[in-house]
């Protein structure tokens, strides 16, 4: 399988690569994010599902909803806010 572009584009730009671990750790780090992913978590463990792999819990405008990992990333039509920044 193919690396996409941006997945080229870190592993040969070491500085790119950098800001953008610096700006995940700090985005991480703020406390919406982390009830966001302390929501899902809680959410898993309460189906039974927590630590086996599988689908993603999503959060949609039908609340929390089972989707593959590949249809979780980049959601555009049934995702919560602006989705004009989506593209």
């Amino acid at each position: 399988m193919a690396l996409s572009k941006s997945a080229m584009h870190y592993r040969n730009n070491k500085s790119s690569k950098d800001k953008k671990a610096a700006y995940d750790k700090e985005l991480n780090k703020r406390p919406e994010q982390r009830a966001k992913r302390s929501e899902l978590v809680t959410a898993r463990r309460k189906k039974g599902v927590y630590g086996k792999g599988g689908k993603d819990l999503a959060h949609t405008a039908k609340g929390l909803v089972f989707k593959t990992p590949k249809a979780n990333r980049g959601s555009k039509k049934d995702s919560q806010g602006d989705k004009n920044a989506r593209g």
